[in-house]
């Protein structure tokens, strides 16, 4: 049936047991979301995102609960990477000056001295859209420098996202998203820059380590709403890039809820699925997609996972799904036109992957087996996280009242 799915839909799917008793995960716990969460509250325009719940969609589903972690109000960003760019930036600077960022908050840096000082700093990044926002708007709160490079095909309105927001120097280059993110680090090493990377390798972890501790603060948000609905999610689809956010949220949800943990899905775009590449393979080793894959899901088009969120994802996730373009649109046009009384959610391609997965897995026949083997029934309290709204407006619009990309029928 899985192998007939792919036929027809065109979706990649590897459904195995978790490793949830062997598994390292990093530190991301409690205690860690807690000092996360302490520093981005001391940013002025910080408030946590709503949790929404779909009860219409509910219903027609025929499960218990779905709720949406709705990100796209963070820090006015329309997405969720400025909590990672923020913190990491925050823990280098106070590595730098000699600052303890267990009594250090974002107060401290309006002191005109440490400002001074900071002023003399500079950030470089690699990014397909969200994370270079985060960086750009982290480094004008901070009042530091920063650079982005972004891959071929990256859109404009994107890149003009990336200055609006922020003071950094935005430029496209002509390679895939890999070979930028090399570009990236080659300028840190001539130019003295600090490289600040959503993605880890042998040698360059502590920073990347510090951007997903940054996404804590999410995860920890939507675990204490969940907790007013009276709620344990029984499964969680996280959508994936190079796995940065996906492995914070998981390893947090497996720290906090131990033997409780929910099912976890990993969705990411067919052309650029690395982590559903590397897990098949079933070696414990990361896999790149070479050459220069084209999604609408530019936050997700990365071509190697992670190295550390990686290790924590090969042990916790249970299904793998590698999913064309249709998915996402299916997703964005399911959040615009919500079922019965819902509230209308603005979710872009990478944010709304994971809603079209999951509805196309409840509300299909072709997916009962797939649906049997997550254990997805009327008990079933499954959470998303809709990490972007529309980041570029042209395409979201086009998406939405167009029909671009419709999924097929049978």
């Amino acid at each position: 049936m899985i192998k007939e799915l792919k036929e027809r839909y065109h979706i990649d799917i590897l459904l195995q047991d978790s490793k949830q008793k062997c598994v390292s995960l990093l530190g991301l716990n409690d205690e860690k979301a807690r000092s996360v969460l302490k520093f981005h509250k001391s940013i002025p325009k910080y408030a946590m995102t709503p949790l929404v719940f779909l009860k219409g969609l509910s219903q027609e589903l025929g499960v218990r609960g779905i709720y949406i972690k709705n990100e796209p109000y963070r820090f006015g960003l329309k997405a969720f990477k400025g909590l990672g760019g923020s913190y990491a930036m925050f823990r280098i600077l106070c590595n730098e000056l000699g600052l303890d960022a267990k009594k250090t908050d974002f107060k401290d840096f309006q002191k005109d001295e440490i400002r001074k000082k900071v002023s003399d700093f500079t950030f470089v990044t690699a990014t397909d859209g969200n994370h270079g926002k985060g960086v750009s708007w982290a480094a004008k709160l901070f009042g530091c420098k920063a650079y982005v490079f972004m891959p071929k095909g990256s859109s404009k309105k994107r890149a003009e996202a990336i200055q609006n927001v922020g003071i950094a120097s935005v430029t496209i280059t002509e390679l895939s998203y890999d070979e930028t993110v090399r570009l990236a680090q080659e300028k840190s090493e001539q130019q003295g820059w600090i490289l600040i990377q959503d993605t880890a390798w042998k040698g360059y972890e502590k920073i990347p380590l510090w951007i997903v501790e940054g996404y804590l603060t999410m995860a920890a948000e939507a675990v204490s709403q969940l907790e007013e609905y009276g709620e344990i999610p029984t499964h969680v689809f996280l959508q994936a890039g190079v796995g940065a956010m996906a492995g914070s949220v998981s390893a947090y949800l497996k720290s906090y809820y131990q033997e409780k943990c929910p099912i976890i899905s990993i969705v990411e775009p067919r052309e650029a699925a690395c982590i559903y590449m590397s897990a098949k393979q079933s070696n414990g080793q990361v896999y790149s997609v070479e050459g220069l894959p084209q999604t609408i899901m530019a936050g997700l088009n990365c071509g190697t996972p992670c190295t550390l969120t990686w290790q924590v994802l090969r042990k916790l996730v249970s299904g793998y799904f590698s999913c064309p373009d249709f998915v996402a649109a299916y997703g964005m046009r399911r959040y615009a036109n919500p079922a019965a009384s819902d509230e209308k959610i603005i979710s872009g391609e990478s944010g709304a992957v994971t809603l079209g997965l999951m509805e196309l897995l409840l509300d299909r026949k072709e997916f009962d087996e797939v649906k049997d083997k997550l254990g997805l029934g009327q008990e079933s309290v499954i959470l998303l996280f809709n990490t972007e709204s529309d980041t570029d407006s042209e395409s979201y619009t086009s998406i939405i009242n167009d029909n671009m990309y419709p999924a097929p029928e049978f």
